[in-house]
């Protein structure tokens, strides 16, 4: 069964991509004017998003490097040994919701230290896995069609990270941790 499922997987993307243009001219859409346009909508989207993207990578960047992340982090740190939480899993927990790519440093930091099949790699892998970078989804979609108040989607989308931080910690214990 998983060997079906990966065959699935492997042909997927280059059926969709061969599947495309043929349907594309079986419905004589003008396939090669239909991708410049589709273009430079997209470079016109890119360049929009920057101002957004810079703005967020700053505030990260400067978080980050004043020491402030740190700080906090070490302000959490007792509560976090009351409930058995590794102290090293809780940076990549924050820089989640916020970084991509900082979280992916990370991660790497974390595998580096203690490899990636320990508790704290399966924990931190996890919680990869179980959330997004809802900062910065916000920011590019968002930002792309020009919505500035937010509403409910950035306490929503804090809200679960938290709860795929939390059940990754809790799953990660139940299934890897030596009892």
């Amino acid at each position: 069964m998983i060997s079906f499922i990966q065959s699935i997987s492997d042909w997927a993307l280059p059926f969709v991509i061969v599947a495309i243009p043929i349907i594309a001219y079986m419905r004589k859409v003008p396939i090669y004017d239909t991708f410049v346009e589709g273009a430079k909508e997209g470079f016109g989207t890119a360049v929009h998003l920057i101002p957004h993207l810079v703005a967020m990578m700053v505030a990260v960047t400067v978080f980050r490097e004043s020491g402030a992340f740190d700080l906090l982090i070490r302000g959490i740190q007792p509560i976090l040994n009351i409930f058995h939480v590794p102290a090293d899993v809780l940076p990549l927990g924050i820089l989640r919701s916020i970084s991509g790519s900082g979280s992916i440093t990370i991660l790497t930091d974390i595998y580096q230290r203690f490899g990636p099949d320990s508790l704290i790699g399966k924990m931190a892998s996890t919680m990869m896995g179980a959330s997004d970078t809802t900062l910065y989804v916000l920011t590019v979609y968002f930002g792309s069609v020009g919505i500035r108040n937010a509403r409910y989607a950035l306490k929503v989308g804090l809200l679960s990270d938290f709860a795929s931080v939390v059940a990754s910690i809790v799953v990660a214990n139940l299934l890897f941790a030596p009892h």
